[in-house]
């Protein structure tokens, strides 16, 4: 696609870069009155039966999903075209997904600024090695990034550093508007634990929301994850890395079923909403069904969504993600090269 097809596309994508205030407010009634009726649900079952109670709590953990893809899009400033109705409402969904508003805003901004540029990594986004960067790095190096790239610390102990510690705190470049939200965010968080601890009991707090929490937040993490961890994304150096590129190239579209599509806000329309962060999920749809250039987005589903638990490095060289193990034989050859030049040479006598 050239740069003029690019101008023409995001053209014919601005009017849907205003939100419609019925569809927002009624997305807020349809997602956060059903989430708290199931919670309460989840802690009258308690009584019947635990099994319950936890098939309950996964349906309400897809459900804070769909609330945190309405915090999201305040974030983004696309909810609503008021910019304090984006403010209040992405402040309030952030107390109830655990997220500062201001805080992730900011991160998430670099990271839609700066995704599937190699030279800026680091802010807002997973962390990414090259097969250069690990065969040059050291042991402990390796290992950390092993650790980090295993299912379970990234999905099981990801949303509780994450979520529970990493959100609690500033960053040291965060300005008063950023750490007063922040403070804000986290005495909401702890008034609104309390006033339920002592409404049903911290047993039966836990019991419910704990589930929900770890749910969701696994949930969340994936679909950051898999949505730019696929094996022909899309990485470039400064140099050549382009925008455009970055979005349609380097997000995918998540096929989902319709259910889980409308749970998680549409937003397996992902290379949609990087090429125009201003649509509210509510189009995303729409607009990918529209724009044919949209539909050449690498398409993966459930099932194919899996295999990106393989992909651990980029190759910079071949332009697509391999495992660790296929990382194994560069290392060996990379040895074996190195013993032959620095074996001495020997002459027949």
């Amino acid at each position: 696609m050239s740069k003029l097809d690019h101008r023409h596309l995001r053209k014919e994508l601005a009017p849907y870069e205003t939100a419609n205030t019925r569809n927002s407010v009624w997305q807020i009634i349809n997602t956060l009155v059903p989430f708290f009726l199931l919670w309460f649900f989840a802690y009258k079952s308690l009584s019947i039966s635990y099994l319950l109670t936890f098939a309950i709590s996964i349906i309400a953990a897809g459900f804070l999903v769909r609330i945190f893809i309405i915090f999201h899009d305040c974030c983004h400033g696309s909810f609503f075209r008021n910019k304090t109705a984006n403010q209040i409402v992405g402040t309030i969904t952030g107390i109830l997904t655990l997220c500062p508003f201001e805080q992730w805003k900011h991160s998430h901004s670099i990271h839609h600024a700066t995704s599937s540029n190699l030279n800026k990594r680091g802010t807002g986004d997973v962390w990414v090695m090259t097969v250069d960067e690990y065969v040059a790095a050291s042991k402990l190096q390796r290992l950390s990034y092993r650790l980090y790239r295993n299912p379970f610390v990234m999905f099981v102990l990801g949303p509780i550093y994450i979520f529970l510690i990493l959100y609690r705190f500033n960053t040291k470049t965060a300005k008063w508007k950023e750490r007063l939200n922040t403070y804000i965010t986290n005495m909401a968080i702890v008034a609104v634990i309390t006033l339920l601890c002592w409404l049903v009991g911290w047993e039966a707090f836990l019991l419910v929301q704990g589930p929900i929490f770890l749910i969701s937040g696994s949930l969340g993490i994936w679909l950051f994850y898999v949505q730019h961890q696929f094996e022909d994304s899309y990485f470039e150096n400064q140099d050549n890395w382009d925008f455009i590129k970055a979005a349609i190239d380097g997000s995918s579209y998540y096929k989902l079923p319709k259910i889980l599509q409308w749970l998680t806000g549409n937003i397996g329309f992902h290379h949609v909403h990087h090429l125009a962060p201003k649509i509210p999920n509510y189009y995303l749809e729409e607009v990918h069904n529209r724009h044919e250039p949209l539909q050449g987005a690498t398409t993966i589903t459930l099932s194919t969504s899996l295999r990106s638990l393989h992909f651990r490095l980029w190759d910079e060289k071949n332009k697509k993600f391999i495992g660790f193990k296929e990382v194994k034989s560069i290392i060996l050859k990379e040895k074996e090269s190195s013993i032959s030049v620095s074996a001495p040479s020997t002459e027949n006598s």
